[in-house]
């Protein structure tokens, strides 16, 4: 008699809250405060494009937390909302977007960014695609031990970014006390409202939307939850207020060291504070940390963006063998071996920029029909029974969370209307993927 293995409930609060900020915060926040400057060019737009994105970004998390409580064991997270308010068709092509762009392409950019800097870090003479494909392989092998070890290894390399952070916003207010003056009376709008300054925010708003974007990669191990009724669904509010607050710290250290004009002027807002404040060795520090930080987004994705893959194969969209969990573990090494060598062979491409820089057109539209899953499934009066958690302001809330993913995915395909149809090829490129595997399982069932 063959044995069932169901995956293990280790997970905590603590996990939850980890996971969300890890998904979150990679090496967006350390460069992308420079590419929303270059948008906007006041204080008050620069920091109020940042609130803008943080409010969104809140409006998602508290929509992801209802859907957690609706559907808490489900493993694969957003990946079973799309499923149980749409259609298996509709999932299957989030699912194949995750593997082919969205989260296997970040992975491979971020992979070699960390390359980059643990090459100027080290001296090491590696080749950047030798030293990115080792990590990865590093990484898979610590998730294939199962939730707890990859879990563990996150939320250490969370805490250090969290750490990082913290002294580069008290570093940049220590240094910039002296610039304060200056910056206080510039936060004023400057400027009349007018379609130039609403496109100018709109473009601001896609970088900003990237560098707040991944709470929703914690849904994906709700079947390891403990009680993830409660404790993820608390998790995402929490990690995303503190990634909030992290952000808006970060970019206002930023504005008192260089002003508007120095932050518009530099690609590498984070490095120019520290070695203005200590510097090279404040240079050489903040490479460090945003080696670390890239280091962290991987664990984190590599932990939890093969339990949708696992979803999809006991759904049968799969294979069956990446449905399997490990009897020792109670991992899905195959699912994790997957997403590992998926990343790996793009990182090694040389592709990684485009598929990163067409990111937002995919995942701005699963977001927008994920919040609009909610209505459904309110309807359908799925788990309303055991429901404990309501989104606040509902409707407007959700419409609002709704009608931002429109705009921003407007603004993605006017910002770069090749890539973005790039983007949607390859993501609509799993609709008759899909109806000729269901056909062929049908065939040889």
């Amino acid at each position: 008699m063959t044995t069932v293995i169901k995956p293990r409930r280790q997970l905590g609060f603590f996990d939850a809250v980890m996971l969300v900020m890890g998904g979150i915060v990679g090496a967006g926040i350390f460069a992308n405060p420079s590419a929303v400057a270059h948008h906007v060019h006041t204080p008050f737009l620069i920091l109020g494009v940042w609130v803008l994105g943080g409010l969104l970004a809140m409006c998602g998390a508290f929509i992801w937390a209802e859907l957690a409580t609706r559907l808490p064991a489900a493993a694969g997270g957003q990946y079973v909302y799309l499923r149980e308010a749409y259609h298996p068709a509709i999932a299957f092509v989030y699912g194949w977007g995750l593997l082919l762009v969205t989260q296997t392409g970040g992975m491979a950019a971020v992979a070699v960014i960390f390359a980059s800097y643990f090459r100027a870090l080290t001296g090491a003479a590696w080749n950047e695609s030798a030293t990115a494909a080792a990590v990865l392989l590093a990484l898979t092998g610590i998730n294939c031990l199962g939730a707890r070890a990859g879990s563990n290894v996150q939320s250490a390399l969370m805490l250090l970014k969290i750490g990082a952070i913290s002294a580069l916003v008290l570093i940049g207010f220590a240094v910039g006390h002296s610039a304060a003056a200056g910056f206080k009376s510039e936060t004023v709008l400057g400027q009349p409202v007018s379609f130039d300054l609403l496109k100018s925010i709109g473009a601001a708003m896609v970088p900003v939307a990237f560098a707040y974007g991944g709470w929703q990669t914690a849904t994906f191990v709700a079947g390891e939850m403990r009680d993830a009724r409660r404790d993820l669904s608390r998790g995402l509010l929490i990690g995303v207020a503190g990634v909030v607050a992290l952000y808006l710290a970060v970019n206002l250290a930023c504005l008192f060291v260089l002003g508007p004009t120095g932050l518009d002027a530099t690609t590498t807002p984070a490095s120019d504070v520290m070695r203005i404040a200590l510097g090279e060795r404040g240079a050489r520090w903040i490479a460090f940390a945003i080696a670390v930080s890239t280091l962290g987004f991987l664990s984190q994705s590599m932990l939890t963006a093969p339990r949708v893959y696992y979803a999809m194969a006991h759904d049968r969209l799969l294979l069956k063998s990446v449905g399997k969990l490990s009897q020792r573990s109670g991992a899905p090494v195959v699912a994790i071996i997957l997403q590992g060598v998926a990343a790996l062979v793009i990182a090694c491409s040389g592709t990684y920029g485009e598929i990163l820089n067409f990111e937002m057109t995919v995942d701005s539209i699963f977001f927008g029909m994920t919040a609009v899953s909610l209505f459904i499934l309110r309807r359908r009066q799925i788990g309303s029974d055991a429901c404990v958690y309501r989104v606040p302001g509902h409707p407007f809330t959700t419409l609002l969370f709704v009608l931002s993913c429109v705009g921003i995915l407007g603004s993605a395909i006017v910002t770069a209307p090749a890539n973005s149809a790039i983007a949607l090829c390859i993501m609509l490129s799993g609709v008759p993927v899909y109806w000729c595997w269901r056909r062929f399982r049908r065939e040889n069932s």
